[in-house]
């Protein structure tokens, strides 16, 4: 359209029309005159914003996909949280699991013996106490602990206690190089003294030189006066090596200790001695060694041989 005095003078007349249309509208509220032409322009118009929305819908989706991405990032995470979780109940039901197991064994080794125990959980090392090999339990004088009294587990002889508070005791490890125990050897009844050397196998020193052992051979407590600190008939371990005796009084053999001293949990503190002495009974059985499998030999007869004339002429002599 050209700019003349005709168009301007037409624009203005369209813009007062547009002014009093909104007027009007706005003072009619609901019963707006104009409503129906705002129907009639919805009708036409509304394809085409729908159209128009349909081309943006990706920045919407976008950002729906933010949101549910986070919703889904949530839920992951709840579900990391319900899988550690679960992971760390396995966890402790596998240790209950195996401390059910410990201290079913120990109180299987207990009742062999006769023993009468107070059951421990070793809840620190003697790092701090010094060099020695010492473990913390957590029960003491409350319990009715005492010095000196035998400490064992389902596997044998642990240690003994040496000192004692009120609600923990301390316990010296058979394998600490302080710890002497007397010993008997399974069967011959040979006896001895085993001290502790660490890591390392324990150092019995057999009273007899002439002594007959060899590797695989066991050995219990041999028991104290009053049985303290140790009661007779704990399993200590058995032979791995054995020194010759090269006419000495006394003679040396180097002993594995059943007992695992670097992963001690349930223990065992034996606070009423046995009434007789258990001897090696205590001592688990040993494997029975395996059945020599028979075997059959089977040799070839040469093809010549006349086995089946062999047979008719015995029927004949019969």
């Amino acid at each position: 359209m050209r700019d003349t005095r005709e168009s301007r003078l037409l624009l203005v007349l369209l813009v007062a029309i547009a002014f009093a249309l909104i007027t009007v509208d706005i003072r009619g509220g609901e019963d707006s005159p104009v409503d129906g032409a705002r129907q009639a322009a919805a009708t036409v118009f509304g394809p085409v914003e729908e159209g128009m929305s349909s081309a943006v819908d990706p920045i919407g989706n976008a950002i729906g996909a933010v949101r549910d991405s986070g919703e889904r990032h949530n839920r992951i995470a709840d579900l990391e949280r319900q899988n550690a979780a679960l992971k760390a109940k396995l966890g402790s039901d596998d240790r209950n699991r195996s401390r059910v197991r410990q201290l079913d064994s120990m109180l299987k080794t207990a009742g062999a013996g006769q023993y009468g125990i107070k059951g421990a959980e070793v809840i620190g090392i003697g790092a701090a106490q010094g060099f020695s090999w010492t473990v913390t339990i957590d029960a003491g004088a409350n319990d009715g602990l005492k010095r000196d009294m035998t400490v064992l587990n389902g596997d044998g002889l642990v240690g003994r206690v040496t000192t004692v508070g009120p609600n923990t005791s301390t316990v010296l490890l058979a394998n600490d190089p302080d710890f002497t125990v007397g010993t008997r050897m399974e069967k011959t009844d040979e006896l001895g003294f085993a001290t502790g050397q660490g890591d390392r196998p324990l150092s019995v020193q057999l009273l007899n030189g002439k002594a007959k052992v060899k590797k695989g051979d066991r050995l219990v407590t041999f028991g104290s006066r009053k049985d303290k600190p140790f009661v007779p008939g704990v399993p200590v371990g058995e032979i791995v090596r054995v020194d010759p005796s090269g006419g000495d009084l006394t003679r040396n053999v180097y002993v594995k200790p059943y007992v695992g001293f670097t992963k001690l949990d349930i223990v065992g503190v034996v606070v009423e001695a046995p009434r007789d002495d258990p001897r090696d009974t205590v001592l688990p059985k040993k494997p029975e060694k395996p059945k020599p499998t028979p075997t059959v030999t089977v040799t070839a007869t040469p093809s010549g041989r006349p086995q089946a004339d062999g047979a008719d002429n015995g029927n004949d002599e019969q």
